[in-house]
């Protein structure tokens, strides 16, 4: 409780600060800035915005204008600072990020000595001594060898506790022999469980890799989460996304547990960002949405209306489906996770419930096949404004690149993808497939909407890093100099567009966010130093000094 008071005082401590007076009485705010960028095209700038007490913007222009037509508004000068419209995530997951702050954080580990150095340091903090040791983030492609590791590398230190660890995608997951001993089934053989891989050695055993459809196999046997143990983890995720400019997130794929977590948080007012979760697949969500109908809560910051499905796996741990062989695994083509009948069926399902859908897909293979089925499943409809998504679209054949501009599907990308799997992604496709993959430009300039988002906690859930890796298509040290296949970078504008208006019209909410502008909510961020202005390797630096949802500060810099 303590902490929670002197969070409080330290906000309104820097809101007084940055306002430079007391905050008098009144139902309306002004905040000033040296530049609002408000991504309307009818008004694209201005000094300053008023907005009601219930967060509403009422108008923007200059500063002199505003004061005179509010003189008795409570008044926060930002100073040399800008203000870009709050930052949306359009495809993250929540309670994985919250999960990954709870436990082993395996993430830029560069060899497997030092993942089984970082899980010591963790089962040696206090309450961390027994049950199961969960990590997250290990990256084989960081390693020397960059080969799957396996249940041996475990049993040699930890022998005697299950220990399960995700890989950084969420796409495979490493245990130890004490944690499959507790799969009532014999993993030995050729058997495959559906839409998904048991890596085995030549004998037949399994080497302790479980690969997408495959790791349910441990996750059934893990203890369960509990609703309170759920709700903390989507605070301790939320705390973070705000703290880093973001006032909203599309959650892709969720089940109906997390949304009643997330709805008691939200009747609570609890929620500090706007949430639009999709539900986890064909399952009880989806379910709950068919017969209830859209969901919306009162408070204007959780909605549910979208279905997340899964084409395929990875391209990271193989898993990714493609039309031809890997270049570096010659015989492998990937995994599909929902086989192309299931995935007909369950958009038909929801397109009968008028749920949108949005399905992962990564290979080509996989991205033909969800363009395949959602031609039939739409039909005439699909001329229209389904607003139906594919989440990564990350590599795409030719022919099939343009067919995502005319069947009006949604591409949901993730920029700092590209900046982090270029080391080893042309490995993986050869050089011509590659010229398909992260093609950002192409689809664009095709007429494809990009609402652009960070996959974290795969990637970081900076949006800063989203945007740098957009325009620069470099890593942190400027690397490679101009940029990997620059083609195909956005520009800074475009950038900042697919994190906000873009995201917002992906979510059926740019009525609401996604711009700066009279009738719509006052979500924004205070910068600062201009977004669209600066070198565009200074991105990653911009310092988010306040984030504000509804009016409202959510997070203040110290």
């Amino acid at each position: 409780m303590r902490a929670k008071r002197m969070m409080r005082a330290g906000i309104a401590a820097a809101l007084l600060a940055m306002s430079g007076q007391s905050l008098a009485a009144g139902g309306v705010t002004v905040v000033t800035a040296q530049r609002i960028h408000t991504m309307n095209p009818a008004q694209p700038h201005a000094q300053a915005m008023a907005y009601d007490d219930s967060g509403a913007i009422l108008a923007l222009g200059d500063t002199a204008m505003l004061l005179k037509r509010y003189p008795q508004a409570r008044r926060i000068d930002a100073g040399q600072a800008t203000i870009v419209p709050g930052l949306i995530d359009a495809h993250g997951h929540v309670s994985e990020l919250g999960r990954m702050r709870a436990s082993a954080d395996l993430t830029g580990a560069n060899a497997k000595e030092e993942v089984l150095r970082r899980l010591h340091e963790f089962v040696a903090r206090p309450g961390n001594d027994k049950g199961w040791i969960i990590g997250w983030g290990w990256d084989q492609n960081r390693w020397p060898a960059k080969e799957f590791p396996g249940a041996a590398d475990l049993d040699a230190q930890f022998h005697d506790r299950p220990v399960w660890l995700h890989r950084i995608d969420g796409h495979a997951g490493w245990a130890n022999g004490a944690a499959m001993k507790l799969i009532k089934r014999d993993l030995s053989g050729t058997w495959q469980p559906d839409g998904g891989k048991i890596v085995r050695d030549a004998a037949g055993k399994p080497t302790g890799v479980f690969v997408d459809g495959a790791m349910s196999l441990i996750d059934e046997v893990r203890p369960a989460t509990t609703q309170a143990e759920i709700e903390h983890q989507l605070e301790l995720a939320m705390g973070e996304a705000v703290a880093n400019g973001l006032t909203g997130v599309h959650d892709a794929g969720i089940p109906l547990a997390e949304l009643r977590a997330y709805q008691h948080l939200a009747d609570g007012g609890k929620l500090p960002m706007r949430i639009t979760a999709m539900a986890d697949g064909d399952s009880d969500a989806l379910n709950e949405l068919c017969r209830s109908g859209l969901y919306r809560h009162s408070s204007g910051r959780l909605q549910m209306r979208t279905v997340k499905l899964y084409a395929d796996g990875a391209l990271g741990s193989r898993g990714a489906a493609l039309l031809a062989d890997y270049s570096d695994d010659p015989g492998n083509r990937g995994i599909m996770v929902m086989s192309p009948g299931q995935l007909f069926a369950a958009e038909t399902k929801a397109k009968r419930c008028g749920v949108q859908v949005a399905t992962h897909a990564i290979g080509d293979r996989g991205n033909r096949i969800v363009l395949d089925t959602y031609a039939q499943v739409l039909g005439n409809d699909v001329a229209g404004g389904h607003r139906w998504r594919i989440e990564h679209a990350q590599i795409l054949e030719a022919g099939d690149l343009h067919r995502v501009a005319k069947m009006h599907v949604i591409a949901s990308m993730q920029p700092t993808h590209a900046t982090s799997d270029m080391p080893w992604a042309e490995d993986r496709i050869g050089p011509q497939r590659i010229t398909g993959a992260y093609a950002w430009r192409k689809l664009r300039d095709d007429g494809v909407l990009l609402a652009l988002g960070s996959d974290f906690p795969v990637e970081s859930v900076d949006p800063r890093l989203g945007l740098a890796s957009a325009v620069t298509r470099a890593d942190e040290h400027g690397l490679p100099a101009g940029g990997w296949y620059p083609e195909e970078k956005l520009t800074a504008y475009e950038a900042l567009r697919g994190f906000t208006l873009d995201a917002a019209y992906a979510g059926f909410v740019e009525k609401e966010v996604g711009s700066l502008e009279p009738g719509k909510r006052a979500d924004f961020v205070v910068l600062d130093k201009d977004p669209l202005a600066i070198d565009p390797a200074q991105l990653r630096a911009l310092v988010v000094r306040a984030t504000y949802v509804d009016g409202k500060p959510v997070y203040q810099a110290k």
